[in-house]
């Protein structure tokens, strides 16, 4: 199954990073005035999402689902739960985060919504990559971290994570927690030439890989 790249319209500086991040096979789904960064990134959409209150309705000869500007949903939202009925496995989300802070946060909720929904997907901005671990129906989540990454740091944006074991890196733990409202484990560094390991054994943690 190809996989499902989302636009969305926080400001793209460095195009070069998501271009890297692309694949020819890639099915885009633009949403609203993410249409913007058609030029910056070079691709076309194959499906366009959006009430179209911060950009005109381009009226491309493509699949364009038009919402209602008073909704629950926002656009990028609604196209990732649009894309899940399709039968998408895995997602990149780019132009998600920005200068708007609601925005941001309600996009960072997709990876929850997504990994809820066991699927795979990652964010990408001009400075990070972010993916969500979780434990499962009794099996750890796990990650990896190479050390070409500058930082990482793991957040808790829900619950409590507990059994957070981090290896191969600057600042090791072993059956660490983490709730809420004291995050502890930021800006960590991989060790030089080890590829850091991750994992937990209850709850979910926010991985962001800084470039």
């Amino acid at each position: 199954m190809k996989r499902c790249v989302i636009v969305g319209g926080a400001e793209i500086k460095r195009y070069d990073l998501v271009q890297k991040a692309l694949r020819e096979d890639d099915f885009f789904v633009f949403c609203d005035s993410g249409l913007k960064h058609m030029p910056g990134l070079g691709v076309k959409p194959d499906l366009i999402v959006g009430d179209f209150d911060s950009w005109d309705n381009p009226h491309m000869e493509v699949e364009t689902i038009v919402l209602p500007a008073e909704k629950d949903d926002t656009d990028t939202f609604f196209a990732a739960k649009e894309m899940v009925k399709r039968g998408f496995d895995t997602f990149l989300l780019v132009g998600v985060i920005g200068a708007r802070l609601d925005h941001t946060l309600a996009n960072l909720s997709i990876l929850l919504m997504l990994d809820e929904a066991d699927k795979d997907a990652k964010a990408i901005d001009d400075y990070s990559e972010m993916e969500v671990i979780s434990a499962k129906a009794g099996k750890p989540g796990r990650a990896s971290i190479e050390d070409s990454f500058s930082f990482f740091s793991l957040l808790n944006v829900t619950g409590t994570a507990e059994g957070i074991t981090i290896r191969n890196a600057k600042y090791p733990l072993e059956d660490g927690r983490v709730d809420c409202s004291y995050q502890y484990a930021v800006s960590n560094e991989v060790l030089p030439g080890k590829i850091a390991e991750v994992s937990i054994a209850k709850g979910r943690l926010l991985l962001i890989k800084d470039y």
